[in-house]
């Protein structure tokens, strides 16, 4: 599992995990059904704590995207296509927040992002 991280992220590491490991699989790069590593293995892994990986994939649980079966492991849980839009949503509203920010701190209008973001939008389409 491709997983980075930042010791200069302001985010928790276990936040970076959970974050990346829903963007693998909203984006189908971990598909239903499928195990991830034992939170031990991860931990060795990635050379953290093992309480680290513990407090991510029970987050994961929390929300829905794994879940755990005593003694066989944890797996990918099926996607709730409403589930994942609204992740979805959260992620590009937290961008978007970023972008209106720094956008006030440089005078840009609300026009004026209104159209980068358009000619973003459709150039990606």
């Amino acid at each position: 599992m491709n997983i980075l991280i930042s010791n200069s992220s302001e985010k928790p590491i276990y936040e970076q995990i959970t974050s990346q490991m829903k963007q693998m699989m909203i984006s189908g790069e971990l598909a239903p059904g499928s195990m991830l590593p034992s939170m031990r293995t991860l931990a060795k892994e990635l050379r953290i704590s093992v309480i680290t990986t513990k407090r991510a994939y029970e987050d994961l649980e929390r929300d829905g995207f794994i879940y755990t079966v005593v003694g066989k492991g944890s797996f990918i849980a099926e996607k709730n296509m409403e589930f994942v839009r609204e992740e979805q949503f959260r992620i590009v509203e937290e961008y978007l927040g970023k972008a209106v920010e720094g956008a006030k701190a440089g005078g840009i209008g609300l026009d004026e992002i209104q159209e980068i973001i358009r000619m973003l939008y459709e150039e990606e389409s």
